[in-house]
C-alpha cells in the first residue's frame, strides 16, 4: 500500500482527500500544524477511514520535523495543501503570507529531495490567472495575482516548475482549484472556517444556521444574468477524487504540469442561495451591498485538460453540494 504525505491533511480539503486516499487504496500520512483546523478531526476521519490516519502534529516550515516523517514512513508522493489562505487577511500581513506559503513549500521540497521522494501534487488556486484573462480559463493563459495569498500561488508554481526543469527526477502537478463548497455525504467532515467566513457557501451556511441574520450579497449589478458574480463550484469530494487521478497521473507524466479542477460552469450567487434554500427548506435573507474592490463578474474554468490527462470530471451538481453541506451544518448542531 503506498503511502501519501498529506501536508495540511487536517483542513477542509485535506481531510476530504485522506477519506479519498484511504477509499483508493492509498495509506495517507496526516502532517498538520492545526492553525486551522483540529485534531479532533482524526475521530470522524477514523469512522469514515475504517482505520485511524497517522498523524503528526508539525509545521512543514520546521525541517527537523519532516526530516523526522520521512525517516520513519516510505512515502511515495506528497499531496500539499499546507498554507495560509484568507485573501483579505493577506493584504494585510503579507510578510506572513510569502514567509509562511513560499518557505513552508521550500522546507517540504528540501525533505522530499533528501528523503527521494520527488512526487507532488500541490494544491494551487484559480487565483493565478489574475484579472485580464477572459474566462473560461485556460492552463496556458499567462499568471498573475490581485493579491499577496494570490501571488504565493504563482511564485510557487514557477518554484516548481523551476524544480522539475532543473531535475527530471521530479513530476510535478498543480492542481488550480475553483470554488470547493458541500461536505461529505456522511455530515461527519465539511467546513467549519475560523471567524467570519471570507467564502459565500459558509458565509450562506451560518445565515442557514441562525448564526448570521442575513448574506451580504456584494454587487448586484455585474453583467450576468441575475447581476451577481458567477463563479465556479465544485463539491468538495469531486475535488478529493481529482488528487486521487492526479496521483496516478504523477506515475505516468514526467516534469512539471498544472490542470484546472472545476466543473466548467458558472453559478451566481443567487443561484447557490436559491439551492441552498431548496436544501434546508426555507427562505433565506439577504440584503444586497456595493461591490468589492477587485471582484470579477465572471470566473470558471475550461475543464478539458482534466478530462483528457486525468479522465477526471467533476460528478456532482449545485443542489448536491448545497444538500450535503447543510447535512453537515445540521449534524455540528446537534
Amino acid at each position: 500500500m503506498k503511502k501519501i504525505l498529506v501536508a495540511g491533511g487536517m483542513g477542509y480539503i485535506g481531510s476530504h482527500t485522506a477519506v479519498e486516499l484511504v477509499s483508493a487504496g492509498y495509506e495517507p500520512i496526516i502532517v498538520d500544524n492545526l492553525s486551522n483546523s483540529s485534531e479532533s478531526m482524526l475521530e470522524p476521519l477514523e469512522k469514515l477511514c475504517g482505520m485511524r490516519p497517522k498523524f503528526y502534529k508539525a509545521d512543514i516550515r520546521d525541517r527537523a520535523a519532516m526530516d523526522k516523517v520521512f525517516a520513519e514512513n516510505e512515502i511515495d508522493a506528497v499531496i500539499h495543501f499546507a498554507g495560509l489562505k484568507a485573501v483579505a487577511e493577506s493584504v494585510s500581513m503579507p510578510i506572513e503570507y510569502y514567509e509562511n506559503n513560499i518557505n513552508g513549500t521550500l522546507v517540504l521540497c528540501e525533505a522530499m529531495r533528501a528523503a527521494g521522494c520527488k512526487k507532488l501534487v500541490f494544491s494551487s488556486s484559480a487565483t493565478v490567472y489574475g484579472p485580464t484573462n477572459e474566462p473560461p480559463y485556460t492552463e496556458d493563459m499567462p499568471t498573475s495575482a490581485t493579491n499577496p495569498y494570490g501571488w504565493t500561488k504563482v511564485m510557487i508554481e514557477h518554484i516548481l516548475e523551476d524544480i522539475c526543469t532543473a531535475d527530471p527526477e521530479w513530476k510535478v502537478l498543480s492542481l488550480r482549484y475553483f470554488n470547493p463548497i458541500g461536505a461529505h455525504e456522511s455530515g461527519l467532515i465539511g467546513e467549519e472556517p475560523n471567524g467570519i467566513p471570507n467564502n459565500l457557501f459558509p458565509y450562506i451556511a451560518r445565515v442557514a444556521s441562525g448564526k448570521f441574520d442575513h448574506l451580504k450579497v456584494t454587487g448586484n449589478d455585474y453583467p450576468t444574468p441575475d447581476g451577481t458574480g458567477v463563479r465556479d463550484y465544485i463539491h468538495v469530494v469531486d475535488l478529493a477524487t481529482g488528487h486521487i487521478a492526479a496521483l496516478k497521473r504523477l506515475d505516468e507524466q514526467n516534469g512539471y504540469d498544472a490542470i484546472n479542477l472545476g466543473t466548467g460552469k458558472g453559478s451566481s450567487v443567487f443561484d447557490v442561495l436559491h439551492a441552498f434554500e431548496k436544501a434546508c427548506g426555507r427562505e433565506l435573507p439577504y440584503k444586497i451591498y456595493p461591490r468589492r474592490p477587485g471582484d470579477l463578474a465572471f470566473s470558471f474554468a475550461n475543464v478539458d485538460k482534466a478530462k483528457r490527462l486525468l479522465g477526471w470530471t467533476a460528478k456532482y451538481d449545485m443542489d448536491r453540494m448545497c444538500a450535503d453541506g447543510w447535512r453537515y451544518i445540521e449534524h455540528v448542531s446537534k
